[in-house]
């Protein structure tokens, strides 16, 4: 995964000005909303209804400075599609895609980059990751940097749980965060 952390403003389409793409996918878990920059996968938005999506792509132009342009078909959103697919039929493990963080600075950031350390079938607590980004007592903050992550499933923040065992919140909901973990089996696959 290049989690490396860099970032510009974009590089200018054709027409000078920052590209941003999406389309709407099937998902085990519901459809989701990928967008991209010619940075990298910028957003993934969970239960992509058509309400819910024309609010992210309000919200994606207005943070971005760019119009997002429905484009299923575009070069920039192939791989994540590809990955996604792969992650969800069990075939992949790890993401390798160039990711534009730009919608994520600061603290939060360095969290979800530490975040993506953490290895498919595998857990960390929200204390456990403060720890790891030098921030002891920052277990709550943690928290509020996975509800802040505009790169779920890719940046798994469906695999930061609670200390005492506790599933944890989830910004998809807690069954979305359940399946997500059962299919890394670290929960067992739903009876139906």
């Amino acid at each position: 995964m290049n989690a490396n952390g860099q970032h510009g403003q974009g590089r200018p389409g054709r027409d000078g000005a920052r590209q941003v793409v999406w389309a709407v996918v099937a998902s085990d878990i519901g459809p989701l909303l990928l967008a991209a920059t010619d940075e990298g996968l910028v957003s993934v938005v969970f239960h992509a209804t058509d309400e819910i999506r024309d609010k992210a792509v309000e919200r994606l132009g207005s943070r971005l400075g760019a119009e997002p342009v429905e484009a299923p078909g575009s070069p920039l959103l192939a791989e994540p599609v590809r990955q996604l697919s792969a992650y969800f039929a069990g075939e992949r493990h790890d993401f390798e895609l160039p990711l534009d963080w730009s919608l994520i600075s600061g603290f939060n950031r360095q969290v979800l980059r530490e975040l993506t350390t953490v290895p498919y079938g595998a857990v960390v607590g929200y204390g456990d990751l403060a720890r790891r980004v030098g921030q002891p007592g920052a277990a709550q903050a943690v928290g509020m940097a996975m509800g802040a992550n505009p790169l779920p499933v890719v940046v798994p923040c469906h695999r930061v749980v609670e200390s005492d065992g506790g599933i944890g919140g989830f910004g998809g909901g807690v069954e979305t965060k359940r399946r997500l973990l059962a299919l890394e089996g670290v929960l067992p696959q739903p009876l139906f």
